[in-house]
């Protein structure tokens, strides 16, 4: 019978072949399940209720116009009233044709006849704001406009 000698033995060395598939496979997975960040909104926008929806068929065609008061924290600087963000920036209604121009250019000149604005807007905001925007967008040429809401619930008729 054999007797084995203790403590002398050397473990083997670390197999690394496999770590080149652990690391695409960490790769892939967070090219999957990352998305891009638009814009920071930062108005407050709690959405209008509504029943009669559609959803928008080629989003990448859709520029967003926020409009709420500003959040937290930005109320010490620009106040409670409302405001219209485009992009990452607070702007004025005066401002409105320049970011068309600037969305018009992103898309294709074939698509950029078929581009939609969609204005996400708080739902205590009062419409003087949003006719002045939509005087400006009519200016700009950019007549298809829609405005963005969540599904009124049954229970909420």
């Amino acid at each position: 019978m054999p007797i084995r000698k203790k403590g002398t033995r050397e473990l083997p060395p670390l197999s690394t072949a496999s770590l080149p598939d652990i690391v695409f496979m960490l790769l892939f997975f967070f090219m999957v399940s990352t998305t891009m960040r638009d814009s920071e909104i930062m108005v407050q926008i709690r959405p209008v209720k509504a029943t009669e929806l559609t959803k928008l068929e080629k989003k990448s065609l859709v520029s967003y116009i926020y409009i709420g008061p500003p959040n937290q924290q930005y109320r010490e600087k620009f106040g409670t009233a409302p405001r219209i963000q485009l992009n990452d920036a607070f702007a004025t209604d005066k401002d409105i044709r320049l970011f068309i121009e600037n969305e018009r250019a992103k898309l294709d000149e074939k698509l950029a006849s078929q581009m939609t604005v969609s204005l996400r807007v708080d739902k205590d905001v009062k419409m003087g704001i949003i006719t002045d925007l939509k005087q400006e967008l009519r200016k700009s040429n950019a007549l298809k406009l829609n405005y963005s809401a969540v599904p009124r619930t049954e229970a909420l008729k």
